[in-house]
């Protein structure tokens, strides 16, 4: 039997995309899964649609949160109920093809990683294909900090290697900040560079600003990693122009 893997996806108005997504995960050639969905309060019907999912796959489960808290804590509610060995993340709006898990499971464990990471196409809100994003197949925490070159959509670390690492709490970059946390315990990390996802750009987004996405960047370098302002602004160099060259 293959090791479970547990798939953390928060959901918040996600009514129009949910659907899709659930069905990309269970159209997966990997079966040994569980799909934690966490609520955060969404003032839309999406649990309606997620609940018929429910009802219809006992691998898929829903979490309700008591108030709306943001994505981190969602995902961490997630984290801290997950059975599995392994811990994905797919967001609500976003899918993963067909053999996404079964190609990163076997890469995993053929190659001794704890932590992986593939290339993703990247598709319009009405899920045209406008691009791609091209990983990197060696990173560690030194290249982590000039980029960041793993999508939320396609990460994946292992239990029984690190430990349950949850997302900081902190307004955004969460992921970014946790992958920094999981290179603070391992030397490197090695990615597919085959896309094995779709990341839905989705307007007005979190991560459709870029100012924002850059002034976080900076709060990062400064309050999380505790970077000093030498460091901090050599990074964010390279931060900057790697943001400029990031999609083709």
């Amino acid at each position: 039997m293959n090791d479970l893997v547990s798939i953390i996806t928060p959901s918040y108005k996600s009514k129009k995309f949910i659907e899709e997504t659930i069905n990309s995960v269970l159209s997966q050639t990997y079966i040994n899964w569980e799909m934690i969905i966490v609520d955060d309060c969404s003032p839309d019907d999406s649990n309606h649609v997620i609940e018929f999912y429910v009802k219809k796959d006992n691998r898929i489960n829903l979490i309700k949160l008591d108030k709306n808290s943001g994505p981190a804590i969602a995902r961490n509610k997630g984290i801290e109920v997950a059975k599995g060995r392994y811990i994905a993340f797919l967001d609500s709006d976003d899918l993963w093809l067909p053999q996404k898990l079964e190609r990163q499971i076997n890469f995993m464990k053929e190659n001794g990683l704890a932590f992986t990471y593939s290339s993703y196409y990247i598709i319009s809100e009405d899920g045209k294909n406008i691009g791609e994003f091209k990983t990197k197949e060696y990173i560690n925490y030194n290249t982590m900090l000039k980029t960041c070159s793993v999508g939320c959509l396609t990460a994946i670390y292992d239990i029984e290697k690190i430990g349950k690492i949850f997302m900081p709490l902190i307004p955004k970059g969460q992921d970014y900040a946790t992958w920094l946390k999981i290179f603070k315990k391992i030397k490197y990390s090695k990615g597919i560079l085959e896309p094995l996802a779709m990341y839905r750009i989705v307007e007005n987004s979190v991560s459709s600003n870029k100012i924002r996405a850059a002034k976080q960047q900076w709060k990062i370098y400064r309050k999380v990693e505790n970077l000093n302002i030498f460091k901090s602004l050599y990074y964010f160099i390279f931060y900057a122009y790697n943001g400029v060259k990031k999609y083709k």
